[in-house]
């Protein structure tokens, strides 16, 4: 969520320096009426305007939103507002008497974060979803609204820095396909599938990822809880900001809305399955994340027994050692008695209590190893591994021939 667009924090004695909480509720002061805009910056968005049809292409930054008002006029053209950021409330209220824009639909548009939803209203129709893209290798999510209506489409995007529509854009210039032909519900529905669409990439990156950790756990490497729960929660992230979409698409589908084409709607339905798609590749990894901190949990403690296991072992060997240095720290006086350790006078006394330590010794690291507790054939973890290691080879070395088949 962007700093123009948190609620402020109630109570004087919080910490100004302190970051806001990522699991802060917003919420609009008790009471408000509907339609109550929630803006907190003054700092304008960015409005970026293309004009088109099938025979022209306008793109124009515009410094205010009164500079749009031309192209509002030609009835031959889509006029497409994409606004970056939400801050200035006299903006977004003259972006609303501009378009005809019912109170509670910019409500919707400016108050983040909203359950992505679609609502129809008198003059327009609006959709609120979600946009993730990569940032620094990191997971991004922000709230995009379409606000579209005859002639017109709205797309207010929550983050400036945060876009992945340029794939539209360029299709726009080009002017190859159906958007120069068809009308603003073939926008609307052209922007949603790239919102739907850029969920993919970041996908690809967290399978990487995944495959990267896994391969390092394979081959022994250093892998921290830290590094397994961060991406459990990014794919969190994701499965909220993708799971609420399939029934903002099934909505779409089945609603009779005046501003979808039948035909629009029979592209939504790809959509919709690119949506089913992205949620079962979610799962699958939050599955996958699941079993790769499993398996560290499960190293991590055998790792601790294989120590104890080796400390044990240690102590068990030496034990009988004490026991006879023991046995013969006894200073019994021999003179007093003929049973009181007669071996102090024997001349191989020393010698005899040193093999005595060396074969209890040796006998119990024999037992140890006959019964497969130490040494290489008692390491199962290290053979489970081994065994893996075997298989990722060989499964790389048939995926080698079968490229050169």
């Amino acid at each position: 969520m962007s700093e123009s667009t948190r609620p402020s924090h109630d109570g004087d004695d919080e910490d100004e320096g302190s970051p806001p909480s990522r699991h802060q509720i917003p919420r609009d002061q008790p009471g408000a009426s509907p339609g109550t805009l929630r803006i907190e910056s003054d700092v304008p968005p960015e409005i970026h305007l293309v004009d088109y049809s099938e025979a022209h292409l306008t793109e124009r930054r515009l410094s205010s939103i009164e500079e749009a008002r031309p192209f509002l006029d030609d009835p031959k053209s889509i006029t497409w507002l994409d606004i970056r950021g939400i801050g200035h409330t006299p903006t977004f209220e003259r972006i609303g008497e501009l378009f005809s824009i019912h109170p509670l639909a910019l409500e919707d548009v400016v108050n983040v974060p909203q359950r992505p939803k679609s609502d129809v209203f008198p003059k327009q129709q609006v959709i609120v979803t979600r946009m993730v893209s990569l940032d620094a290798h990191a997971v991004e999510s922000e709230q995009m609204s379409i606000v579209f209506g005859p002639g017109f489409v709205l797309s207010v995007q929550e983050e400036p820095r945060i876009d992945c529509l340029d794939p539209l854009r360029r299709r726009l210039r080009s002017g190859r396909g159906k958007l120069r032909i068809s009308g603003s519900d073939y926008l609307a529905y052209a922007l949603l599938d790239a919102v739907i669409d850029g969920f993919f990439p970041v996908l690809e990156h967290m399978g990487e990822r995944l495959d990267e950790l896994e391969l390092r756990m394979l081959q022994g490497g250093t892998t921290t809880p830290s590094e397994v729960f961060e991406i459990k929660r990014e794919l969190l992230q994701l499965r909220r900001a993708i799971w609420p979409q399939r029934d903002l698409l099934s909505n779409l589908l089945r609603e009779d809305s005046p501003f979808l084409t039948a035909e629009t709607r029979l592209y939504l339905r790809d959509t919709y399955d690119h949506v089913v798609q992205i949620m079962d590749m979610v799962e699958s990894f939050r599955e996958l994340a699941s079993s790769l901190m499993d398996l560290l949990m499960t190293t991590a403690s055998q790792r601790l027994n294989e120590v104890m296991k080796v400390l044990t072992v240690l102590s068990t060997v030496f034990l009988p050692m004490t026991f006879v240095a023991g046995v013969y720290g006894m200073n019994f006086d021999t003179s007093k008695s003929p049973f009181n350790m007669p071996e102090l006078g024997w001349s191989w006394g020393y010698p005899f209590s040193l093999a005595i330590m060396a074969l209890s010794a040796l006998s119990l690291l024999f037992y140890y190893r006959s019964q497969g507790w130490i040494g290489k054939e008692g390491d199962r973890y290290e053979r489970a591994f081994a065994k893996l290691r075997g298989v990722r080879r060989r499964a790389r070395k048939l995926g080698r021939r079968r490229g050169k088949a």
